[in-house]
């Protein structure tokens, strides 16, 4: 009966190897969520080690399924960050070059070293640096190098072999250790938070201004209204009384049980009821020169908007904020409009009379739908807010970015190409770019883009599991613990230097950043997404995305490398 069932579990789970997957994100998740003082696996690293040991099973995924997963996750962080790396761009980002010029080095030196120590051969030392370091390109460049040496059929077969099993035995620890190092580790050692370095360096990108969630609100919201029943004998007009007090517009009258409406040379009498929609400051003044303030009256409400509209207008372009509120043009057009918020290249800026408008900046206003539809066409074209994702945009953006990784470029007969991560990455930058100074295309809602990333990578790491878990425990059980073991210090010592390296040498302060950079250098995808995690904003995503695609070559070339010298 046990053996039936047995055969009937396996029939089933290669039947629809899926089941595997969704079981390994989801026991990862809950192991992950598990925490042992301030050490939390996190679910990424949860789902890897679940996969692991789920692959006894020898069910594996397609490979395609994988790499679909993958280019997902990685194009939108890229395409969720792209306006900010392109502006933080410059010397800054001399950094983060030597940091993964260092990683690459160190694991270099670190390989050769415990090779020659532990008398392995170039194979299981190329398999050695590709698994501890994750980088699979290495086998390649490595298996490229052997194919070079002249050795015969059948040390050649042998020595490409030894190099899949070098990296099937340390790939899963080479994961798992690099998340250990930048969420545990390193936070210890910079004496700092992630989440609380990551809020600190995006309260800094935003001026001192708050970047609000899709379901958040300010308490004192700037803009607000009120109905005052009019006892002061006013006798004057709503235009008169707009012009006194600087900051609000008469909506609505209502005189008796009649409803009026409130054009400019509307008088207003004693006894009037009037809603009165203007800024918060702007409200104090007009309750002591208007009357009472009610809480309600029927036939008063008036429904109001806010639409975000993409500035087109080249008239307005490179003019200061104060120069374009006070011209005559706008002057005429704002009654009942307010400007609520500005945003370039995705982040909101102060609203400050010193601003110079520039094409594509995203400006904020706030009225009546009648209002809005007097003012907006006259800023440029409002961007629809839409729960749909724009997969003509982003269908182009994964092709592009997928073919950028088919390039190859070869030096002195090295292969260098950025792969399919490294193309998916550098689109979503672009295309992520693109969108922020055209917001009328390219939609994808926030939860959308944060799907993608965690049952990308986390799918992508279980697939991994679920492939290479079984291989590299037969391999430990045949040669013992010391191959699993040196891929253990492939895989520490080059990242706790880096640590050090980065701290005092180059000058990190904010872990939060240094964290994406060091996952980053050592092409950590699992290791970033954790970082991610625990930041709760896109902060380490920039210096990730220039140490990531640094690590494409510079650890890609480390497979001659390691041939020549062990």
């Amino acid at each position: 009966m046990f053996q039936w069932l047995s055969q009937w579990i396996l029939d089933g789970l290669k039947h629809s190897p899926e089941i595997l997957l969704f079981l390994s994100l989801s026991l990862g998740y809950l192991i992950g969520a598990i925490r042992i003082g301030k050490f939390q696996l996190g679910g990424v690293a949860g789902s890897l080690l679940v996969a692991v040991a789920l692959s006894v099973f020898g069910v594996s995924i397609d490979a395609g399924v994988k790499a679909v997963l993958f280019a997902l996750f990685i194009y939108a962080v890229g395409f969720e960050s792209g306006p900010q790396f392109f502006r933080s761009l410059g010397v800054k980002t001399l950094r983060e070059i030597f940091l993964a010029l260092f990683i690459a080095v160190a694991g270099l030196i670190t390989v050769v070293v415990l090779s020659k120590l532990f008398n392995l051969d170039k194979g299981l030392a190329a398999g050695l640096a590709a698994g501890g370091l994750t980088q699979s390109a290495i086998m390649g460049t490595a298996s490229d190098a052997l194919s070079q040496l002249g050795l015969s059929a059948e040390e050649l077969s042998k020595m490409q072999a030894n190099v899949t099993i070098g990296y099937a035995v340390t790939y899963i620890f080479g994961s798992l250790g690099a998340i250990i190092v930048c969420v545990n580790i390193l936070p210890k050692i910079m004496g700092s938070d992630i989440s609380d370095d990551a809020m600190k360096a995006q309260a800094e990108q935003l001026h001192g201004s708050l970047l609000l969630g899709s379901d958040q609100n300010l308490a004192l919201s700037d803009v607000t209204g009120r109905l005052y029943r009019i006892t002061n004998k006013i006798n004057q007009t709503v235009e008169h009384i707009e012009k006194t007090i600087n900051g609000i517009s008469i909506e609505r009258i209502k005189r008796g049980n009649k409803i009026i409406e409130a054009t400019p040379d509307t008088l207003l009498k004693s006894k009037d009821i009037i809603l009165v929609v203007g800024h918060r400051d702007a409200m104090i003044s007009a309750s002591d020169l208007l009357g009472e303030e009610i809480n309600s009256v029927s036939g008063m409400d008036v429904v109001m908007n806010t639409q975000d509209v993409e500035m087109r207008n080249t008239r307005y372009v490179g003019q200061n904020l104060s120069n374009v509120l006070s011209s005559d043009e706008v002057m005429k057009l704002k009654h009942g409009i307010y400007l609520t918020a500005i945003h370039r290249d995705g982040m909101p800026l102060p609203l400050n009379n010193d601003i110079n408008l520039k094409l594509g900046d995203v400006i904020t206003v706030y009225g009546s739908t009648s209002d809005l539809k007097r003012v907006v066409d006259k800023i440029g074209a409002p961007i629809a807010k839409s729960d749909k994702t724009d997969w003509i945009f982003h269908g182009l953006g994964l092709v592009v970015g997928l073919i950028i990784g088919l390039i190859v470029i070869r030096v002195s007969n090295i292969p260098i190409t950025l792969g399919a991560g490294g193309g998916a990455l550098l689109s979503g930058l672009l295309f992520g770019w693109y969108r922020s100074l055209h917001q009328t295309v390219g939609n994808i809602p926030t939860g959308a883009v944060q799907l993608l990333k965690d049952f990308g990578l986390a799918g992508f790491v279980a697939i991994v599991g679920l492939s290479s878990g079984l291989q590299a425990i037969h391999t430990i059980q045949e040669q013992g613990l010391s191959l699993f073991l040196i891929g253990v210090v492939v895989t520490l010592l080059p990242m706790l230097l880096a640590i050090y390296f980065g701290k005092y040498i180059l000058g990190y302060k904010n872990t939060a950043v240094f964290a994406g950079a060091l996952a980053g250098a050592r092409s950590a995808n699992p290791a970033f997404g954790e970082v991610l995690n625990k930041a709760g904003n896109s902060t380490p995503t920039n210096s990730f995305a220039i140490t990531y695609a640094l690590a494409n070559v510079f650890l890609t070339l480390l497979g001659p490398l390691v041939i020549a010298f062990v």
